[in-house]
C-alpha cells in the first residue's frame, strides 16, 4: 500500500510541476530538457520504490501511475472544469491577425515560433496571412490563414 501512496503523491507533484512549467511540445523540447526530463526520471523513481526495487514493486507502481492518469483523464472529460486544471485551455496567440503579445509573454513564445508552425503546416510567410494562431492544450501551435491569402 505504501508504494501506491508514494505513487500517486509523485503524481500529483508531477501533474502540478509540469502544468506550472508550460506547454510544450516533444519538438520544442531541447537537449537540456531531455536531459532534465531523465534527471527527473531517476528522481521520481528513487522517491517511487524507496528501498524495494523488486519487479513486483516496479509493476505496482508503474499500473498505479498509468491508473491515475487514466482517471485523470476521465475526470477532466466528465468534469470539463477540472480538465481545464489539468490540461489547460487553447490560447489565442493571434487573432485577426493581430498579435496577442501579452499571450505570447506569458507562454514564452516569440512570433518566429509562430511562423514557423505556420510556414511547415500552411505554407504561410509571414504574420499577415495569419488569420488566427492558437497554442493547443498539447503545447501544437494550430496556424488559420486569412480567407484572402493568395
Amino acid at each position: 500500500m505504501d508504494a501506491v501512496l508514494r505513487a500517486a503523491a509523485i503524481y500529483v507533484a508531477l501533474l502540478v510541476i509540469f502544468r506550472l512549467s508550460g506547454k510544450r511540445t516533444l519538438a520544442q523540447v531541447t537537449t537540456f530538457d531531455f536531459v532534465l526530463l531523465l534527471i527527473i526520471s531517476e528522481a521520481t523513481q528513487q522517491a517511487l520504490l524507496g528501498e524495494d526495487f523488486s519487479v513486483t514493486m516496479a509493476v505496482l507502481v508503474i499500473l498505479t501511475l498509468v491508473a491515475l492518469d487514466r482517471i485523470a483523464d476521465y475526470l477532466g472529460w466528465r468534469f470539463p472544469r477540472l480538465g481545464l486544471v489539468i490540461d489547460g485551455a487553447p490560447v489565442v496567440l493571434i487573432e485577426r491577425g493581430r498579435l496577442l503579445e501579452d499571450r505570447m509573454r506569458q507562454y514564452q513564445l516569440d512570433l518566429e515560433q509562430v511562423l514557423q508552425e505556420a510556414r511547415s503546416s500552411q505554407g504561410i510567410r509571414s504574420a499577415d496571412e495569419i488569420d488566427y494562431a492558437i497554442l493547443e492544450r498539447s503545447g501544437a501551435i494550430s496556424v488559420i490563414p486569412k480567407k484572402d491569402r493568395r
